[in-house]
């Protein structure tokens, strides 16, 4: 077997991994959030990225990178860790709170299309008809989720089974975007970017829960959902999957494999905390998909 075919299964190998454990994380969300706070768990799980990504860069000899960073690069991945994981996940978090998981994990799935919609005015970019169509999809499929429709009429009136917490989760789409966006213009090293992302997230989430006087010692089960959020939702799966990307000989056969996520992720919800998966969750999530591709096969 040549090299380059050893590396592009490779490439699989660590994309399967990585979406394996994406596909378990609104579960572990939901579970978790039944014995501990939304900070106190961001807390956790934060910290419990960061070190992580502490001894992958002390195993791959890139702590030293830590002393090149001038004080602009320190600020900017301070500011981005703002935005993930302090922000995006303390809304996320909320989101699940409100929402059954079935609902807040395909809503949160929509980040894509947003990513497209702020690309327009953030990055100058132009939309395409075929965009618009898929955007007018996935947003149908929303709005299915959301209002749990049966008959059309349930989807034309607009009744949301939880208007705020749709509303959290949709906005979770917009800081996702945004933080991938800036991103582009951060010159540090990916690993060590989110090092310095989830370290300076990790003091914020402690001030903020000092300040609301959330800084209690959890219970063992949500202890443990917050280490195991923060080692296979953030921080080992965000580094395989970074993996994936550099093996792979071509990226976008690697990144079809995301679409795979929702759909195991219902079968998890379904095993693991319980709920009954509703056909307008199916329907809803098949229709999300289906805008997401369009897009990316057009856009």
């Amino acid at each position: 077997m040549q090299t380059g075919d050893r590396q592009h299964k490779l490439a699989y190998a660590y994309a399967g991994v990585a979406v394996l454990f994406w596909a378990t994380s609104a579960s572990a969300f939901k579970l978790s959030l039944r014995h501990v706070g939304v900070q106190p768990l961001l807390f956790i799980a934060s910290v419990a990225s960061t070190i992580v990504f502490l001894i992958f860069l002390i195993a791959t000899g890139k702590l030293r990178l830590l002393r090149t960073l001038t004080r602009r690069d320190y600020l900017w991945s301070a500011g981005l860790g703002l935005l993930n994981p302090f922000l995006y996940y303390v809304i996320l978090f909320k989101a699940y709170s409100l929402l059954p998981a079935q609902e807040a994990q395909p809503i949160n799935f929509v980040w894509p299309l947003t990513l497209v919609l702020l690309s327009i005015p953030l990055l100058g970019q132009r939309i395409k008809l075929a965009s618009i169509l898929a955007i007018v999809i996935s947003f149908t499929g929303v709005v299915v989720i959301a209002t749990r429709a049966q008959t059309l009429n349930d989807i034309l009136h607009f009744h949301f089974s939880n208007a705020p917490g749709v509303f959290l989760a949709l906005s979770t789409t917009i800081i996702w975007s945004l933080y991938w966006i800036y991103n582009t213009k951060d010159r540090c090293d990916e690993a060590v970017r989110l090092f310095v992302n989830f370290a300076f997230a990790s003091a914020c989430i402690l001030v903020l829960m000092l300040a609301t006087g959330q800084a209690a010692i959890p219970d063992r089960p949500g202890l443990l959902g917050g280490i195991y959020i923060g080692i296979f939702e953030m921080g080992i799966t965000f580094l395989v999957w970074l993996k994936a990307m550099r093996s792979a000989k071509t990226t976008a056969h690697v990144v079809n494999l995301i679409y795979l996520v929702p759909f195991l992720s219902l079968l998890c919800i379904a095993l693991v905390v319980g709920e009954q998966i509703l056909p307008s969750t199916i329907l809803g999530l098949i229709l999300i998909v289906t805008g997401i591709i369009v897009q990316k096969l057009t856009g």
